[in-house]
């Protein structure tokens, strides 16, 4: 269905949300319309702040919200879900539109798979019943499903629809830019080969598809990379953990803007553990790239501040080439706990593929080489 019906049916007049590429007709429509005026639409940092500020619009207005998200984070959803806007806590209606991926019988990455199977269940036992809509559903049965749908919103519940692919069109597609020049893969390419055979923790999206068909061209394998395909936002946790367990390994995280921002916290986490042999490089093209590059929060932070007032003892920026390798000599000579904020250009190359190997084989070849480095080529 056409999304300016569908946001006619909702009738509602504030949205929060993470961008999904499912839902890049309602993203690019919500971006044509309003923008990011925080009055009207907010990318939040993650689905759980989406769900929050849904609550504080209705607590402020009494009027019922909508936030958006890819069923992924369903996870980061469930906390406010059931101990904020639950009818046997606060009670407060929210409409959640939810991009289905992983939807069973339908061909998808293996990080999608699973939680699409679990997507309905997990909104049942949430207590939020949820309408599926296809590229088949027609107009009248999303208005019916709405109506059924306002008895519970006014009394303090929840509702949901499930948006499979090519459920939603929009005869529009923005295309988004920033100032920087700096290709992500280029960064890649001189950071892979900074790293040399150090381990590297890589965040899910681009940035770790891209590290994968450098390895590819240049004829190395992959032992080295432990590629996050899931799971936005704790590569650095991931890389946190490692780091502390092998300190005689220097190990590298690539890190996204978005991913950065989803859990934040985890910088703290890292400023406090303070492992010298962890050079943490945030790529920040101030999008939510993989999913269609709507904005994030990055563009106007000052991540090098951050994470020294987290405790980083080095924290550098490079928007050149040239500057990038000036940043990774000094991370490497410095052999102490540093940050390099990477300002990079919003595009990839339309042929980027995928990994070939599964999360397993990834995850066994990664515990092998650290259990033995010499094993890397």
């Amino acid at each position: 269905m056409r999304v300016e019906t569908f946001t006619e049916i909702l009738g509602a007049e504030f949205y929060a949300g993470v961008p999904d590429s499912l839902l890049r007709p309602l993203c690019d429509y919500l971006m044509d319309a309003f923008g990011t005026d925080p009055r009207r639409h907010m990318i939040a940092v993650n689905e759980g702040s989406a769900a929050a500020l849904a609550a504080g619009y209705h607590l402020a207005t009494g009027k019922v919200p909508v936030v958006y998200l890819q069923n992924s984070g369903e996870g980061n959803l469930v906390n406010p879900a059931a101990s904020l806007l639950h009818r046997q806590v606060y009670g407060i209606p929210v409409i959640f539109v939810v991009g289905w991926r992983g939807e069973p019988g339908v061909r998808d990455e293996p990080q999608h798979i699973y939680q699409g199977a679990i997507t309905l269940k997990l909104l049942e036992d949430l207590g939020i019943p949820a309408f599926v809509i296809g590229p088949e559903t027609g107009d009248e049965e999303v208005r019916e499903a709405m109506a059924g749908f306002r008895p519970l919103l006014a009394e303090g519940g929840d509702a949901a629809f499930v948006i499979r692919k090519g459920g939603l069109t929009y005869g529009k597609k923005r295309t988004y830019r920033n100032g920087y020049g700096l290709r992500r893969e280029e960064a890649i390419r001189q950071i892979a080969r900074a790293a040399g055979g150090d381990p590297v923790v890589s965040t899910t999206g681009k940035a770790s598809r891209e590290l994968f068909e450098i390895r590819e061209a240049l004829k190395q394998d992959h032992s080295r990379d432990f590629l996050t395909v899931g799971s936005m936002g704790h590569a650095s946790s991931i890389a946190l953990g490692v780091a502390l367990h092998r300190p005689e390994e220097r190990v590298w995280c690539l890190d996204g803007d978005g991913a950065l921002l989803m859990h934040m916290g985890a910088m703290a986490a890292i400023g406090q553990g303070r492992p010298r042999n962890l050079i943490h490089i945030v790529l920040n093209n101030a999008a939510h790239e993989s999913v269609g590059g709507l904005p994030t929060a990055a563009g106007g932070l000052d991540i090098p501040a951050i994470a020294r007032a987290c405790g980083y003892p080095c924290a550098l920026t490079a928007e050149t080439a040239g500057v990038l390798d000036e940043a990774l000599r000094e991370a490497k000579a410095r052999q102490d706990l540093c940050l390099i904020e990477v300002k990079c250009a919003i595009g990839a190359r339309p042929d980027l593929g995928r990994p070939t190997t599964s999360p397993q084989e990834n995850k066994r070849a990664f515990m092998e080489r650290l259990q033995d480095p010499s094993g890397s080529d």
